[in-house]
């Protein structure tokens, strides 16, 4: 099982209906492969799109193969929101953790966490209730954010934040391995935002292509419709030393 997280980059509307779009992408691609799915969290944009939103998605090899799509995904589009028509960059992180079992140890001090429960909301910032059910945690030696409102009670939501924040501080210690070992190599990984891994341009051509293995195809719009495949397949063998 994984944990998927997207989050809009700057550029406000453009960037946040991007992040809408690669949501619906890793929904269908998930849903072709019978992979069950749950939003956890989710903040919606101001104007359309979503800021950020979080998923479980649970099924076999499910973080094997969406590991394959961390990083910066870059679209180039005719903005919709634009009156001039004109052409349009948006970026969007994905980030991608393995949803780990219970019986593995992840040390967490309690009193390294800073828990604030908070009353949920719904899409144009309506009350979903009237009780201060959802949860979010700050882990303060890392700084890493975690909140859930999609369950009913705060004690679903607290445990569902728990699991997350788990697989947050499982993935940060596997970075910092791969950290190491590309130093002792002599690469030079980048993290976050500047780990830009595939383009999606939509005009004045249409093309995606993953700036890592090299792979390409004219057909933006069914990579936008789920058919990730060629490009995971094409990733897993770059990292085995097999020709794409």
């Amino acid at each position: 099982d994984a944990i998927l997280a997207i989050h809009a980059g700057a550029g406000g509307t453009e960037s946040q209906d991007w992040a809408q779009m690669l949501l619906r992408m890793y929904l269908r691609w998930a849903q072709n492969h019978g992979y069950r799915t749950e939003v956890i969290d989710q903040t919606e944009g101001e104007e359309a799109g979503i800021k950020s939103v979080t998923v479980q998605v649970s099924g076999r090899y499910a973080y094997g193969y969406l590991k394959a799509e961390r990083g910066v995904h870059r679209l180039v589009r005719l903005s919709p929101f634009d009156a001039s028509n004109r052409r349009h960059t948006s970026f969007a992180l994905v980030e991608v953790m393995p949803l780990i079992d219970d019986d593995i140890e992840i040390e967490i001090d309690p009193n390294d966490l800073r828990i604030d429960t908070f009353r949920a909301s719904g899409a144009g910032g309506q009350h979903v209730n009237k009780t201060s059910s959802a949860v979010r945690i700050v882990h303060e030696p890392t700084g890493i954010v975690v909140q859930c409102q999609n369950e009913r009670s705060q004690l679903q939501n607290r445990e569902t934040a728990m699991r997350v924040l788990r697989a947050r501080l499982l993935e940060l210690e596997l970075e910092k391995r791969e950290e190491e070992q590309a130093r002792l190599k002599g690469e030079h990984v980048d993290a976050g935002w500047g780990n830009q891994i595939r383009s999606y341009v939509l005009h004045p051509y249409q093309m995606v292509k993953d700036h890592r293995t090299g792979y390409e195809t004219g057909k933006a719009q069914a990579v936008l419709d789920g058919d990730l495949d060629p490009f995971i397949l094409a990733y897993l063998k770059s990292q085995v030393g097999v020709p794409a």
